[in-house]
């Protein structure tokens, strides 16, 4: 049921001022809505899990703008100053404590390393390649420089790589994809920067193999016929019917869906490649009642903003909702819609060519993985246990020798 802002059972809002340490915050409290959660994005509120609440930093003119944000939808209730004593330090994470780390070892960095890391970035960036590989690249450079410490960069070879492998990846418990992204930089760094480390000789570890999970066609309506909120729906459905990733449907303009010619355009997928793929004709009317409901000015689905992108945050939480009202218990990430819409496209009989230009693939090797959780060719497979079955439950001629004994009787079970 869509919620009316004039009915009487309005949601609170609740505003108070407190502080996080030393650092004046704006509190907002509200129970669970996911139109309130975009508003409290939207501001720029990050949630606290330990107070249960949303915060930002405080400012007269950022209360006012959250005044006026849950107005139209709720109740707004503003308390004032609520919390002044200091809050004891929480406990690091895991991930907090690596920001830290190479925060702390930044900073300690001398001069003629920062300009090091500097122009390696502009190495990078003159390589075109993708602002999160260059981000992604200078993080590990950043740890790499920082473990050697004092040691000139030209002095620097292969086993300075193994042991920073050893004593920072192991210790960090990096995953196989992450450890291929360290010596990758380290590569490109060696590239860059003349030292003795000896690109060859620079082994990656093997990529791990993992076949991806997959919904069955029951699955996915009931995912769909679970996902009330007519945007998410729309979201999740058009994931499944074209196979897009998260990052494109996020990226998608209205003006880049052809509904005459049943085609989306996709700008600049994985790899900065282009490319079409189809619309299915039960996704047309979909997409004319999202439209009419929700009237995006530019993006094919956006924030409380008009003209704002959707985050793929909320993407994955109303995914994850969806998932555990439909009783499924696989795990359930976008991605999986994708891999889902290849498999059932490859059981159909769709040639895996037409399949590898409809997923954006580069090689063929990446499409053939579907080609090991398709069920088609596999269910003509019978198992011996089944034809054994077969081969003693037929009647016996009875010229034929009676077997001493049956294997599936009774009495041999």
């Amino acid at each position: 049921m869509p919620f009316n802002p004039d009915s009487k059972m309005r949601q609170t809002v609740t505003l108070s001022q407190g502080k996080i340490g030393e650092y004046p915050v704006l509190f907002i409290h509200f129970h669970y809505r996911d139109d309130l959660v975009e508003i409290a994005r939207s501001l720029g509120a990050i949630w606290s899990s330990d107070r249960r609440l949303w915060h930002v930093p405080f400012t007269r003119a950022k209360l006012q703008e959250a005044q006026s944000a849950f107005h139209p939808l709720a109740r707004v209730v503003y308390r004032g100053s609520t919390y002044k004593r200091p809050e004891p330090p929480s406990p690091i994470k895991r991930g907090q404590q690596s920001k830290q780390l190479r925060r702390i070892g930044a900073e300690k960095l001398s001069p003629e390393s920062k300009k090091l890391l500097r122009d390696y970035v502009k190495y990078l960036r003159g390589k075109v390649l993708s602002e999160s590989t260059v981000r992604t690249y200078y993080i590990h450079i950043l740890d790499f420089i920082t473990y050697l410490q004092d040691k000139p960069v030209e002095e620097v070879g292969n086993r300075d790589v193994e042991v920073f492998v050893e004593n920072v990846c192991l210790k960090r418990r990096y995953s196989v994809s992450t450890h291929r992204q360290v010596i990758s930089a380290i590569k490109q760094f060696a590239n860059f920067k003349p030292c003795q480390i000896e690109n060859p000789k620079l082994e990656r570890p093997k990529k791990s193999r993992f076949l991806p999970a997959v919904l069955s066609k029951y699955e996915v309506v009931e995912l769909l016929r679970n996902t009330r909120n007519i945007k998410h729906r729309v979201a999740l459905a058009l994931l499944y019917s074209s196979g897009l990733r998260i990052g494109e449907m996020i990226n998608l303009e209205l003006g880049d869906i052809d509904v005459n010619r049943r085609q989306i355009f996709v700008r600049k997928g994985k790899g900065r490649k282009d490319r079409y793929v189809i619309m299915a004709e039960s996704f047309a009317q979909l997409l004319h009642n999202y439209l009419i409901t929700y009237n995006p000015s530019r993006y094919f689905i956006e924030g409380t903003k008009p003209g704002s992108q959707y985050s793929a945050t909320s993407v994955r939480n109303f995914l994850k909702r969806s998932v555990q009202r439909a009783g499924i218990r696989k795990k359930v990430t976008p991605h999986t819609l994708r891999h889902s819409y290849a498999t059932h496209l490859l059981e159909q009989g769709v040639d895996l060519r037409y399949i590898q230009e409809l997923l954006g693939h580069s090689r063929p090797e990446t499409t053939m993985i579907y080609t090991h959780v398709t069920k088609k060719e596999m269910l003509q497979i019978s198992s011996p246990l089944d034809t054994l079955v077969k081969e003693l439950s037929q009647p016996m001629n009875p010229n034929d020798i009676q077997p001493k004994n049956n294997l599936l009787s009774r009495d041999n079970i």
